[in-house]
């Protein structure tokens, strides 16, 4: 994987480096890099790996909290500088094909886990790899991570950067997104 392309993006949070990653450098799905115009790379480096949920990152569905997330996130960066890594890994990685497929088990009363399940997939099939080989591109060597997902501090536990510290990613729930965080906690072992 590769640096194909970056640019200066203006944005409500302030001016951040878009930078896309891939293989292919016409790949119409490359893992990016927000780099916001604050980030000092010397000290620690507020960061977030936040893994693609169109459904509530674009339009805002309420039936998780990436999209909440995703904005506390951007915030927090907006205040420290900092890089989120966005991955394309779509419904923990099983695509947005297979994720509808599962809300729909989810509306007949399955939980995010045994949906996955019942559909023949992984309860989640992401590689947080690949954002610690962005990371080390970037020339980041030192991470405060934001994030309530243990599986994400363990990618870190085997890697060349190193994690100072955990910042919790606190956004409130409501009715709509209330079972599947606590299936989130209780299967998952997400700290929320």
């Amino acid at each position: 994987m590769t640096l194909q392309a970056e640019a200066l993006i203006p944005t409500q949070w302030g001016s951040l480096r878009m930078a896309a990653f891939s293989d292919q450098p016409n790949d119409w799905m490359p893992h990016i890099a927000l780099i916001h115009e604050k980030t000092d790379f010397q000290g620690p480096v507020l960061t977030r790996v936040h893994s693609e949920c169109i459904t509530g990152d674009l339009f805002g569905s309420r039936r998780c909290d990436c999209g909440e997330q995703l904005h506390a996130a951007l915030d927090m960066i907006a205040q420290q500088g900092g890089v989120i890594i966005y991955l394309r890994q779509e419904g923990r990685g099983i695509g947005i094909i297979n994720k509808l497929k599962a809300y729909n088990l989810q509306d007949l009363g399955l939980n995010t886990v045994d949906a996955n399940l019942h559909l023949g997939l992984e309860v989640d099939a992401r590689d947080y790899h690949i954002a610690i080989d962005i990371l080390k591109m970037l020339g980041i060597s030192r991470v405060r991570l934001l994030t309530n997902n243990p599986d994400k501090i363990e990618a870190f536990d085997h890697s060349d950067i190193q994690l100072l510290g955990r910042v919790p990613l606190v956004v409130p729930p409501h009715s709509d997104n209330l079972r599947y965080l606590r299936t989130k906690q209780e299967e998952l072992g997400h700290w929320l």
